[in-house]
């Protein structure tokens, strides 16, 4: 009997052992394949968060031009402005391909040119603009980004502008007209040439003040009898006439073409 029972005392610490072997060996397992699963989990979740475009939706209006034309805009197209604008407006002129926006200056027959120019359906106020641009280098033409409405929508004439004149890329002329009253131009040195490579160029337009940007620094502004009226959005590309003391004169080269990344407008 006292045999039996030793016996039986054997068999039940073996039996313990086992069972805490056994237990340690599956805690062991769980520990060693709980981080890989998170790891794992973590690494797929990172992944698809990179592939998931996020559009922002903080700005008034953003027009991405990498994923061509915007249903916020058009394309001017059969008419001119006349003097000083040397050209016809094509909607062909104005293309969307390898992720920009390009604004052609072209010829068809000697001394008759056709441009472009894209502008908004709707009107913006106060508030700051933006665009990433790489303007024409030449002689004799204009590529810009501003905003303007006039006596065509029933409003005095009211206009803010960014503006190169090709002949020398490394200054960005700033205006402004109120009710057709313009003469405030301003040439701000760059210190680069910005036909060279794209950067941001803007204005924060406000009823007491217009503060213009490079690159986010500010480097201009004025607060004398600003404009007030809401105006459309425009970008554009041409060639002047009759105003070569200002551009220089027209040499004729085509194509030409002003290249821009994206634009946009946060109200205030």
């Amino acid at each position: 009997m006292k045999r039996l029972l030793t016996a039986c005392i054997s068999v039940t610490i073996a039996l313990a052992a086992c069972g805490c072997a056994s237990s340690e060996k599956s805690d062991e397992s769980s520990a060693d394949s709980t981080p890989a699963a998170s790891t794992e989990s973590i690494e797929q979740t990172a992944s698809e968060t990179e592939e998931t475009p996020v559009e922002d939706d903080s700005y008034t209006l953003l027009a991405d031009f990498s994923k061509g034309a915007s249903d916020k805009f058009i394309p001017s197209d059969g008419w001119s402005n006349g003097s000083p604008f040397d050209c016809t407006w094509k909607k062909d002129n104005c293309t969307f391909e390898d992720g920009l926006m390009k604004l052609t200056i072209s010829t068809y027959i000697p001394e008759e040119y056709n441009a472009a120019e894209y502008r908004t359906n709707d009107f913006y106020g106060y508030g700051l603009y933006e665009v990433s641009m790489k303007p024409i280098k030449n002689i004799g033409v204009v590529s810009s980004f501003f905003t303007y409405t006039g006596p065509t929508d029933g409003n005095p004439w009211d206009e803010v502008d960014i503006e190169f004149l090709g002949k020398d890329t490394t200054q960005v002329q700033f205006n402004y007209y109120t009710d057709g009253k313009g003469g405030h131009e301003y040439l701000c040195d760059l210190g680069f040439d910005a036909s060279e490579d794209f950067h941001t160029y803007g204005f924060d337009w406000e009823a007491d003040k217009i503060t213009w940007y490079v690159d986010g620094k500010e480097v201009y502004s004025a607060t004398e009898n600003l404009p007030s009226t809401p105006g459309k959005l425009m970008m554009n590309a041409w060639n002047g006439k009759g105003v070569d003391g200002w551009l220089g004169h027209f040499d004729g080269t085509t194509p030409l073409t002003a290249e821009y990344q994206w634009a946009r407008f946060t109200a205030k």
